[in-house]
């Protein structure tokens, strides 16, 4: 089967999964996620599984991608941040929907392969640095829509006081429990945040430039 088929096959597979937003799945349709995988697994880049890139890191499967994204429910006047860049392939999607993507990454050698990625695609709305993803980057808060790709042990404080009033933050958080996660969507109001729990999810812990999680 040719990658094109590939991809067609994997988007309606996205679409029965629930990403029925179009201009997500569009987005998801435009960017080659062969390019973000490492070569050694690029014949299994229109699989609907996550893969290895290197620093115990992962690129996350494209159902996970595609329901995060559609929960940030992102508009194309939004300045949104991305707390750990990996491969750039949830940033390269975001950055298609929105105005100006800030992207924090803690593992330099990430952060250089997708910045040549971005550069690669032509994608100019990305501003990338290496950094502790769990300060945010105040210097450019606040946000409307923060998307944090690792498992936080609690709704991060620091980050979601970045957002906007009305702005939302997608987020993995384990649940205390043995090793398991949910999703949230947090919403920040004029009297504080409201929660919605998307599901259950697996990411990478949430871990801080000195290496706490």
């Amino acid at each position: 089967m040719n990658p094109d088929s590939r991809k067609i096959r994997l988007i309606l597979e996205l679409r029965r999964g629930g990403v029925t937003d179009t201009r997500v799945s569009a987005a998801m349709e435009r960017i080659p996620r062969e390019l973000f995988a490492p070569e050694a697994f690029r014949d299994q880049a229109y699989e609907n599984a996550t893969l290895p890139i290197g620093c115990a890191q992962t690129l996350s499967a494209p159902i996970v991608v595609g329901l995060m994204t559609q929960a940030l429910a992102v508009g194309e006047r939004m300045k949104v941040l991305e707390v750990g860049t990996g491969s750039g392939y949830q940033a390269a999607i975001l950055a298609r929907l929105c105005r100006r993507l800030y992207t924090v990454e803690r593992y330099r050698d990430l952060l250089a392969e997708a910045e040549a990625r971005f550069a690669a695609l032509g994608i100019t709305n990305i501003t990338a640095r290496a950094g502790d993803g769990t300060r945010g980057w105040p210097e450019q808060a606040p946000f409307e829509r923060i998307i944090i790709t690792a498992a936080a042990s609690d709704i991060p404080p620091v980050l979601a006081d970045q957002l906007t009033i009305g702005g939302v933050m997608v987020v993995p958080i384990d649940d205390g429990g043995g090793g398991g996660q949910r999703l949230y969507r947090v919403t920040r109001g004029d009297a504080g945040f409201e929660s919605e729990d998307l599901g259950e999810a697996r990411f990478v812990p949430l871990i801080s430039a000195e290496g706490e999680e």
